[in-house]
Order: structure tokens, then C-alpha cells, then sequence
């Protein structure tokens, strides 16, 4: 699978807000700061089409990226980081329900995409967010984040970690030198074949 172009949708703040599709729709779920903003942009081979920033708790919206391949389109929904934000609780209670009211019954939701750091132990919020896609019974895979800060061998040990905790497929990705994109596109196009 190619990508042949990509294009950024709309922001929703919930799920009644957001267009409904046929297309495969890849949610993905992180810590604020996990990297998912850039690894849009570095899938898709453009640094501007999802905004980045150092801040955490940037992203505040459900944003929709329709996404042309040469196989089959799909849609990449990047959702507000879990953790570490500036805002109230009361603002991030608000998140969370329009969070799991979108996880649990968005129809064209092929699979969730969990992004944990490679640079840093599981944390207690990564736990927590795979237990409750364990427990709704969301078809999910994880990326290993920030690959590019470390070794092949840490990687390599810190993939087999994940996968040991989380019992799920575990995918590298390097957003400084592209080398798991082919990996992950043919991820996503086998997931979208056969759902």
C-alpha cells in the first residue's frame, strides 16, 4: 500500500459531530506527547497536515484525516492524549466521555492504535487504557513510539516487554528516518481487507 494523498477532514468535539463513513476508521489513543500528531505527518510524508507541538494536551478534538492509498482508503482519527494536560478535571471528564462514547460505538472503527514511548517504562495510564480496550472487547495493536531515541537492540527488548504485558501485536515506528512506514501500511491494509 501507497499512500497517494492525504487531507485533513474536520475537528469534532464528539462522536454525533462526526461524518458518517464506510471507510476503515484507525483511532489513536496516547499519552499527551506520545507522538501521534507525527507520525500522521511522517505516514502520510507531510509535516504539516496534523498540527504538532511540545505542549501536552494539545490536541482537545477528535480529528478526522481522510487518507488515498493505492489499496483501499481509510480514515486516522487522532484523539486527545490520556495523562498530563493543563486543563480542569472538570474539562477532562468531559474528554473521557466523549472519548468512550466515540471508542464504543463509532460503527466504522476498525481498530484502536495505542502509542507508548519507547523511551520510558509502560506508565500506569498506558495500563489502565489497554485494560479498558481489553475489557470493551476493541480490537486494538500497539506502536512503539520514538524508536529513533533509542537502539535497535533496546527496541527489539522493549517491543518484547509490551507484547509480554499486553498480549497484542507491537509495531516500532521512527518518525526521524521512516523505517517502519511500509510496515505499519500493511498493517493498517490487512486490517482493512478483512473487517
Amino acid at each position: 500500500m501507497k499512500i497517494k494523498q492525504a487531507s485533513f477532514l474536520l475537528s469534532s468535539p464528539n462522536l454525533k459531530q462526526c461524518p458518517q463513513t464506510d471507510l476503515c476508521e484507525f483511532a489513536l489513543l496516547g499519552r499527551s506527547n506520545v507522538g501521534k500528531s507525527t507520525f500522521i505527518n511522517t505516514l502520510v510524508n507531510n509535516q504539516k497536515l496534523a498540527k504538532t507541538s511540545n505542549t501536552p494536551g494539545k490536541t482537545r478534538l477528535i480529528n478526522l484525516f481522510e487518507i488515498q492509498t493505492t489499496s483501499k482508503p481509510f480514515i486516522i482519527a487522532d484523539l486527545p492524549g490520556y495523562g498530563y494536560a493543563k486543563v480542569s478535571k472538570t474539562e477532562q471528564a468531559q474528554w473521557q466521555k466523549n472519548l468512550e462514547e466515540y471508542l464504543l460505538n463509532r460503527l466504522n472503527l476498525t481498530c484502536c492504535v495505542q502509542f507508548v514511548d519507547a523511551r520510558h517504562d509502560i506508565q500506569k495510564n498506558d495500563f489502565q487504557m489497554h485494560e479498558w480496550l481489553k475489557v470493551n472487547r476493541i480490537k486494538h495493536f500497539v506502536i512503539l513510539s520514538k524508536c529513533d531515541y533509542i537502539s535497535r537492540n533496546e527496541a527489539a527488548k522493549k517491543i518484547a516487554v509490551v507484547k509480554k504485558y499486553f498480549m497484542c501485536d507491537v509495531l516500532p515506528f521512527s518518525s526521524k528516518n521512516r523505517y517502519y512506514v511500509d510496515d505499519v501500511l500493511n498493517y493498517f491494509e490487512n486490517l482493512c481487507n478483512i473487517s
